[in-house]
C-alpha cells in the first residue's frame, strides 16, 4: 500500500490518500463563519492551467511518518472584510480538526492557518470590486 496515509483500525488496514483528508479540512475551513474562500495559491493555478492535478485545493496535508496515523494540516484562507482575523483562524483549526477526526478517525497534531488575502463582501456591492488588498483595508480604518 502506499505510505501517504496507511492506518489500522479494529476492522483491519485500510489507506487515506492526502488528498481525501484535505477535502474534509478544505469543506471544514470553507464553511466556517468569515472564511470567504480557501486560496489556493500561484502554483496550483499553474497546474491547473497547463492540465495537472493538485490534490486538496488551498490545504496540504502532511503526515508525520510512514505508518504513522498523526496528521498536520496547513490551510490558506482568505478573509471576510471586517471579521477579526485571530478569531477567524481559531474556528477554522477548531473546525478542521473536529471534522477530520471524526471522519477519518486519525489525530490531528496541529492545523496551521494562514491568512492569505482579506476580501470585500461581493453582496455588499460596492464600485470597487469584490477584492482588496490588505494595504486598502488599513488604509480605510485609519481614515
Amino acid at each position: 500500500m502506499d505510505h501517504h496515509g496507511r492506518t489500522y483500525s479494529i476492522k483491519g488496514e485500510r489507506a487515506m490518500s492526502q488528498g481525501f483528508i484535505a477535502q474534509y479540512a478544505a469543506k471544514a475551513a470553507a464553511h466556517t463563519e468569515g472564511v470567504c474562500s480557501l486560496n489556493t495559491g500561484i502554483v496550483t493555478s499553474i497546474k491547473g492551467a497547463i492540465g495537472l492535478e493538485h490534490e486538496g485545493h488551498g490545504v496540504r496535508v502532511v503526515f508525520r511518518g510512514d505508518d504513522s496515523d498523526d496528521v498536520i494540516i496547513t490551510v490558506y484562507i482568505d478573509v471576510r472584510f471586517g471579521y477579526v482575523m485571530p478569531e477567524v483562524a481559531w474556528s477554522v483549526q477548531e473546525r478542521v480538526k473536529k471534522d477530520v477526526e471524526r471522519y477519518t478517525g486519525l489525530n490531528v497534531d496541529a492545523v496551521n492557518v494562514h491568512v492569505m488575502r482579506v476580501l470585500e463582501d461581493k453582496t455588499k456591492g460596492e464600485s470597487r470590486g469584490a477584492e482588496k488588498a490588505v494595504g486598502d483595508v488599513t488604509e480605510e480604518v485609519r481614515q
